[in-house]
Order: structure tokens, then C-alpha cells, then sequence
């Protein structure tokens, strides 16, 4: 039997701050230096609120998968690649940031029940939860005095995470609206699948899914095998639709970690084949496997002493 990766072969490369939010402003301050972060803060902490069901008029987070800590992944990821996009000469406002970080926080809005949907759980709304957010959205943004362009821009953003949409179909009011939402598309599934618990979390995916109506899968593990599938699927979105943006990430670990490499692609080919390795050596016993999984967080002090 071919031996067990050992986890730090699985896992090594990630960075995972302790700390998503503080690292999303230490990044975005390496494109702005005097960005105001009083407005995304604001929002940030209204809809941590949303998913800890103490919004007024919805209820707690019961999504497994799709919950804050994606959420949070897709936030980091966006910034990531919002200041690799700038380092290659892109020039964005400080307003179209703003607008795109405030579209990752709530691109999965949609999944929160609101009271009167007490009945099962967010999973029941994954066919509709990005019209679901873009609701939420509008609402949110309208009482905050958005104005209707700020909120069309954000709308955009949040279309471009669909899996099987056609951005040239999105009526996007600039180049920088278009490129935003091309790396919001990229941020959600980068976020998600370079998580070091991916795997762990698949199960909880399936489930949503299934509550979802969802029924191309014949069970869970027919799912799992499915996903190495998904990923070269990704791929091709990221060059076909997405506009290669995640070739961006190298450029941003580098300035702020002085590690030419991008690691967020690596975490997922790692992801991806212990992954080919759980279903071809233990699918009696893929579970307990899909659970060896962990995280390396940011450490203090110097970079240059995080791993090459």
C-alpha cells in the first residue's frame, strides 16, 4: 500500500492569519496607505452580527459550509488578489476597493434565514442565494445611503460568483466594475478551496446540497469523487470567464511575504491530490482521513522566517 503524505506535505505553503480581518486592512494598506477603513469596518461587524442571528429579522447562521469563516476566507482571498491586481498596474479607487470588499462580506448573505424561514436550514437556498444576497444587498446598502451606482457596482460583483455565468452578460458600469467582479468569482473559490479543512468541510457541502434538491450526486462519496473534477472545472473558469486573475497571487505573497510562490494554488493541488490519494487507498474509512487536516497561521515578527 502506498504510504500516508505525511500532513506537512498536505498542508504546507498555506497562511491562514489568526486575525482575517486586521491582515484584510494590513494589505489593503499596502495600496493605500491612508485608507479609510471606517465604513468597511462598520459593515464588517453589522453582518458578523447577521451571521451570529443578531440582525434584527433573521436568524442565526446554520450553514456548515457556506458560513463566517468562508466568508472570511473570501474576504482575505479578495484582498489578496485586489493588491496583486494592483502591483501588475491595474489602478483602482479607493472607493471601487472599498466597494469590492464590501461585496465579499456579503456574498453569501443569501444563505441567513430570515425569521419566518425557521424550517431547515441556509443549505435549502443554494440555487438562489446570490439573487438571495444581492436582495440582501440592495436593502442593506440603500439604508446605508449608497447611492445607486455604488450599490449596481456591488450587485455585479456579487453575479460573478455564479458558477455558470457568463460575465460578458453582466452589464458592469466600468472596466474596474468588471475586474472587480472577475475577482470576487476568483476569491470565492480560491477561498474556499485552499482552506486547509477543505476536505473536512465536503461533507457539509453534500449536505447542502442535498437539502438544496441538488441530486446529480448518487451519495457523499460520489461527491468526493467528483471534486478533482470540480477543480480542473475551476480552471477552466478562471481562464475562460475569470480573466486568469488568480495569476495575480504570486505577485502579492511576494511583496508581502517575500515568498515568490503562490500558495493558495499550491494548498489546493495539495488539497486535491491527498484527496485522490483518501478515495483510491480508503474509501472504507475516507471520513477519518478527510479530518487529517490543519492550519499554519501568520507567525509574529518577520516574515522572511515563514517557510520556503
Amino acid at each position: 500500500m502506498k504510504p500516508l503524505p505525511k500532513s506537512s506535505e498536505v498542508l504546507n505553503g498555506i497562511i491562514r492569519p489568526k486575525d482575517i480581518f486586521a491582515e484584510v486592512k494590513t494589505i489593503t494598506s499596502l495600496i493605500f496607505p491612508f485608507f479609510d477603513f471606517e465604513l468597511l469596518t462598520s459593515i464588517y461587524h453589522d453582518i458578523v452580527k447577521l451571521f451570529n442571528g443578531e440582525y434584527v429579522g433573521y436568524l442565526k447562521c446554520d450553514t456548515d459550509y457556506h458560513n463566517w469563516q468562508h466568508t472570511q476566507d473570501c474576504l482575505l482571498e479578495m484582498a489578496r488578489l485586489i493588491h496583486g491586481t494592483s502591483l501588475n498596474g491595474f489602478s483602482f479607487s479607493e472607493k471601487e476597493v472599498n466597494l469590492g470588499l464590501i461585496s465579499a462580506i456579503m456574498h453569501d448573505t443569501g444563505y441567513i434565514k430570515a425569521t419566518r424561514e425557521w424550517q431547515g436550514t441556509g443549505g435549502k437556498f443554494t440555487l438562489v442565494h446570490i439573487d438571495r444576497s444581492i436582495k440582501f444587498l440592495k436593502k442593506y446598502l440603500t439604508q446605508r445611503g449608497f447611492n445607486s451606482t455604488d450599490i449596481i457596482f456591488c450587485k455585479n460583483c456579487l453575479k460573478c460568483t455564479g458558477l455558470t455565468v457568463k460575465i460578458s452578460k453582466i452589464r458592469f458600469i466600468s472596466n474596474e466594475n468588471k475586474v472587480m467582479g472577475k475577482i470576487l468569482g476568483t476569491a470565492d473559490l480560491m477561498g474556499q478551496m485552499a482552506d486547509p479543512f477543505y476536505l473536512k468541510k465536503l461533507p457539509t457541502l453534500f449536505k447542502e446540497f442535498r437539502e438544496a434538491g441538488i441530486d446529480i450526486y448518487a451519495d457523499e462519496f460520489d461527491f468526493l469523487q467528483r471534486t478533482p473534477s470540480f477543480w480542473e472545472f475551476t480552471k477552466k473558469r478562471f481562464a475562460n470567464e475569470l480573466g486568469d486573475m488568480d495569476r495575480y497571487l504570486r505577485d502579492h505573497y511576494r511583496v508581502r511575504w517575500g515568498i515568490d510562490r503562490d500558495l493558495d494554488r499550491e494548498a489546493i493541488e495539495k488539497n486535491i491530490d491527498y484527496l485522490k490519494y483518501i478515495l483510491q487507498y480508503h474509501r472504507k474509512d475516507y471520513r477519518r482521513f478527510l479530518k487529517r487536516q490543519g492550519t499554519m497561521a501568520v507567525p509574529e515578527g518577520n516574515p522572511a522566517t515563514l517557510p520556503h
